[in-house]
């Protein structure tokens, strides 16, 4: 199988965490874990571009030895341990408070998912919420313009500035790397503003059909599966 264009090489790597890294269970894949820290030993920094909180993503990327910046909360948040502070892209207040208004309207649990604890530039609902009553309350509101997007692990309420894509720009352009040498890799619909970005995109087996039809490539492999053949065809062009 051809998983990069002919004559393609990307320096560097965008991936996904939850439903790209994880397997069918959603626990981490331990053989796409191996493959990331390969990359990393051949020179091809992976950056952990993710809706999960900075807290979080530090960690897996401190354990993985990633060089890379992270992009957490759909781009919300960029940072790498290195610099004195992270670039925090909106302010999560409103989304909160959106989800707070709309509880009592249309009976949702607007506490949300437990990693809101850390959120710091928008805010989560449990992904089996009503998402349609959750568009149309959000639409009709003072908060018409907060962006309302569903991955398999949560609803996230967050500001229309906020993408992948847009978070990805940011970490790219510290490291001095055209997003058109930029590999991405993910599983649902807020990965396509980063799809969109990237010289070459490829959706793991089980992604969403949102994400599918914009990908370079479909994965013959589901989830995490798909990383050792893929990092294998990578390095051995090398």
């Amino acid at each position: 199988m051809q998983w990069l264009p002919e004559g393609w090489m990307p320096l560097a790597i965008a991936v996904d965490i939850d439903g790209t890294i994880t397997d069918s269970e959603k626990r981490i894949h331990t053989g796409a874990i191996h493959s990331l820290r390969r990359l990393e030993e051949a020179g091809i920094p992976v950056i952990l571009c993710t809706g999960n909180t900075r807290a979080i993503t530090y960690g897996l990327w401190r354990f993985l030895a990633l060089s890379g910046p992270i992009v957490c909360e759909n781009g919300g948040v960029i940072w790498h341990p290195s610099w004195d502070k992270a670039i925090i892209r909106a302010d999560g207040e409103r989304a909160r408070n959106a989800a707070f208004e709309m509880a009592d309207d249309i009976g949702i649990d607007a506490a949300g998912i437990t990693t809101n604890a850390w959120r710091e530039s928008e805010w989560c609902l449990f992904p089996y919420e009503d998402l349609a009553k959750i568009e149309d309350w959000i639409s009709t509101s003072k908060y018409s313009d907060l962006s309302v997007v569903r991955t398999g692990f949560a609803i996230h309420l967050m500001e229309p500035q906020l993408s992948k894509g847009e978070g990805l720009k940011i970490a790219l352009s510290h490291l001095g790397i055209s997003p058109s040498d930029v590999l991405a890799i993910g599983d649902a619909p807020n990965d396509i503003p980063m799809f969109e970005l990237v010289g070459h995109a490829i959706a793991v087996g089980g992604s969403f059909d949102s994400l599918t039809e914009v990908a370079d490539l479909v994965s013959p492999h589901m989830h995490g599966d798909t990383f050792e053949p893929l990092v294998d065809s990578i390095l051995n062009k090398f």
